[in-house]
């Protein structure tokens, strides 16, 4: 895959899937931008990137407001000259059940998540519109977003809404050439290590450097950081400038198209629905069959 002349942003890019997309795309030809809000981290990752051969840049913030956003189009404006693909992967987690989660927590996960989705690709957007040469918005959202998880309140929520922006920007941006995509990564993080199925097997193959059994790569989609990483070089190339609007899932060796939501059962009432009506039609029609909720719980080598 070819992105030679390509201009890059990847917020969140310091480490872990963000550092994995942001060096596939240098290695692909594109220039990048790297994001982080520690200094050191983000010399780590530029430094990484160009002793690889890359071309790339760094700018420390804390993404969310506007002013960070546009302070990460300027640099890829200013180091570059352009800004073609945004990745928007920043991300932090406050996880807590319901009754002991408290608005700091819980605004302080939608702020980076979700608004920081959209303050950058707003500059983003206004930018590449600018330019008239089209571009490529990249939203990282999670299956916690399509299906919820227990003790996931804000990150479920701002990951949901996520790909409802995709499907929305995907309409409002495509006469100017922009694609609009969410991807539903899993990978082997520090979040996916507290998991007490997957953890032992992630260390064993981190210590050995073994691939990860089929069980995990397949049936649960979990493989490297750089198992995703294909998936945002594919969707900032020239090869996905059809496809837009759409929630990809990715992880290990599985590569999965989520659908949107639709209706899944319809009945109708002369005159409308009262309580009683549809309590008499629930259990043997529209509500037959209920839709399940919740991320699946990982299957252990037993099951």
């Amino acid at each position: 895959m070819d992105l030679q002349g390509k201009v890059a942003v990847v917020t969140g890019s310091g480490r872990g899937l963000g550092l994995a997309y942001a060096r596939a795309l240098a290695a692909a030809g594109a220039a990048v931008v790297v994001n982080d809000v520690d200094q050191a981290v983000v010399d780590s990752a530029v430094a990484a990137i160009r002793s690889a051969g890359g071309k790339a840049a760094g700018v420390v913030a804390a993404v969310g407001g506007g002013e960070a956003a546009r302070r990460l189009v300027d640099a890829a404006v200013e180091e570059f000259g352009r800004l073609d693909v945004l990745v928007t992967n920043a991300g932090i987690l406050r996880d807590r059940v319901l009754w002991k989660m408290t608005d700091d927590d819980f605004d302080a996960v939608v702020r980076v998540h979700l608004r920081g989705t959209f303050t950058c690709a707003r500059a983003a957007a206004v930018r590449m519109r600018e330019q008239g040469t089209g571009g490529r918005l990249i939203l990282i959202s999670s299956p916690a977003g399509q299906r919820g998880n227990f003790g996931q309140t804000n990150y479920a929520a701002a990951k949901a809404g996520i790909v409802a922006m995709a499907r929305t920007w995907a309409m409002e941006l495509g006469r100017a050439g922009i694609t609009v995509n969410a991807v539903v990564p899993v990978a082997a993080t520090e979040m996916t290590r507290t998991i007490p199925a997957f953890a032992p097997v992630i260390e064993e193959s981190e210590r050995t450097g073994r691939p990860l059994p089929d069980r995990l790569r397949k049936d649960e989609g979990l493989g490297t950081v750089e198992d995703v990483a294909g998936l945002i070089t594919f969707l900032a190339s020239d090869a996905a400038k059809d496809v837009t609007g759409q929630a990809i899932g990715i992880g290990g060796d599985r590569l999965a198209l989520w659908a949107h939501p639709k209706e899944k059962a319809v009945a109708f009432a002369d005159g409308g629905w009262s309580a009683d009506t549809i309590a008499a039609e629930w259990p043997g029609g529209v509500g037959s069959e209920p839709e399940t909720y919740g991320i699946p719980a990982p299957r252990t080598p037993e099951a």
